[in-house]
Formats: C-alpha cells, structure tokens, sequence
C-alpha cells in the first residue's frame, strides 16, 4: 500500500455529533482508501465500534480504534490551524463558502506545515450555525438540486478524494492554532469596546462583528508574527486610550 504523504497526517476529518454507528465505520473506510488516517469524532454514540456497523470499515477497524474522542467541539479544535466546515446550505452567518474542487487547494497547502480540521455535521441536520462560527470558510458538493443530500460517509469520501488529487502549487507558512486564534479575538472584542465600535448592551451587532472577523481571520490562518502584531495593535490601542482617560 502506498505510504501516506506527510501532509495527509495534518488533515483531520472530524464527524460531529454523528447518530449513526454505521456511518461512522463506512467514514472510516473512506478515509483510509484515500490515504488518509486520521479521524475524529465529537460526541459519538456508545458503543460505535461493535457489531455489524464495527465490520462496516472493512479494513479500516484500526482507524476506528484509533480515533479520537471528544466530548466537545472546541476540544477537538484546540490544535488545529485552520478548521473548515462541509454544509449545503448558505447564508449570511455561514460566510464563504467554496465547491470542494476549489476548497481543496487551499487546504492542501495549509496542511503541509499545520493542521487542518474537516468538519461534517450531524446526517439530518448537518453543522449549527455556532459551529459554522469556528469555521474559516465552508465547502459544499455540488448536487442535484432534485437530491441535494449525501449520505455522511459519502461526503467525508467524496472530501477525501478530492483532497488526494491536489497537487501543491505553493505552501502556506506554519500557522498558530486555534486555540491561540480564540485568545486574539477576545483580545479584539476588548479593544474595539473600548473604541465604542461595539456600542454597549448591543450584542447582536457585537456577534456579527465578531463572527465576521473570525471568518476573515480564520480563512487561510494566521503567522505567529502576524498575532503578535495583531496584539501589539490592541495593546497599543489600550494604552493611548487609558494615558487619554488619566489626563483628563
């Protein structure tokens, strides 16, 4: 069998809130066929890996051993440099979102350095909107419009292989993970409040600044010197308006 590329090691696919054993092992199965080996699971049902679902993944039950468990979605993108959400539906608080063929580039070269987390949503009802919110940009399969739905195990296949046929045409730097990204933005929420660009008590308008600056900042990840500025901006911010309220 043909070895894994380094790169593949970085992509994780991660199934959220799957209901489904079955679908879990067929994933599996559509991982490994494309070369990939890592899956992650949010909130599984018990007891995923026993029975007929079990021999489902074929010759892919290692992988269905091995994969990681989490009780929530945000601890499964703690080390992840960029996270991108699969969806078929659009809409203004899903900001971008790209066919898979186009997709696939961008994630190829981030995961030649970093991380990368694919998320796919529940099989009736797919990711929420406060899920799409940890996302940098979404991706969707085009389909018929007379039977728009794909199974869960179809889609994370479909991914997967679109994903494999990349070729690289230029990489991405080594980006900071999520985790770092979550301290940044509370750092930028803090900064613009007290700029009075989010005016107080208005927290719809304070989700959509917020949600949208997490869409643009997390579409293609951020350099660790490009945080540090980023810091640096809002600390310098902080300070001119603390030195202005002190000599008044």
């Amino acid at each position: 069998m043909k070895k894994a590329a380094d790169w593949m090691e970085n992509i994780h696919f991660v199934l959220v809130n799957p209901r489904e054993p079955g679908n879990i092992g067929a994933s599996a199965r559509a991982i490994k066929n494309m070369g990939f080996s890592n899956l992650e699971l949010v909130n599984p049902p018990e007891n995923f890996i026993e029975g007929h679902d079990f021999w489902l993944a074929c010759h892919a039950t290692d992988l269905l051993k091995e994969a990681r468990v989490y009780n929530t979605l945000q601890e499964a993108l703690q080390e992840k440099a960029l996270v991108v959400g699969t969806s078929r539906r659009t809409g203004k608080k899903r900001g971008l979102i790209y066919p898979v063929q186009e997709a696939v580039e961008l994630i190829r070269r981030t995961a030649e350095k970093n991380r990368v987390a694919i998320l796919f949503g529940r099989e009736d009802r797919g990711l929420t909107n406060e899920e799409v919110e940890e996302c940098g940009f979404l991706i969707y399969i085009p389909t018929s419009e007379e039977a728009p739905s794909l199974n869960l195990a179809q889609a994370v296949l479909i991914v997967a292989y679109e994903l494999s046929r990349t070729v690289l045409k230029a990489e991405l730097p080594e980006l900071v993970p999520y985790k770092e990204l979550q301290a940044l933005f509370g750092h930028i929420r803090k900064t613009l409040k007290l700029l009075d660009y989010i005016p107080r008590g208005d927290k719809d308008l304070e989700a959509r600044i917020m949600r949208n600056l997490k869409h643009l900042l997390g579409r293609s990840g951020l350099a660790p010197w490009e945080v540090r500025m980023l810091h640096g901006i809002c600390s310098q911010i902080e300070r001119k308006i603390s030195k202005m309220y002190n000599t008044e």
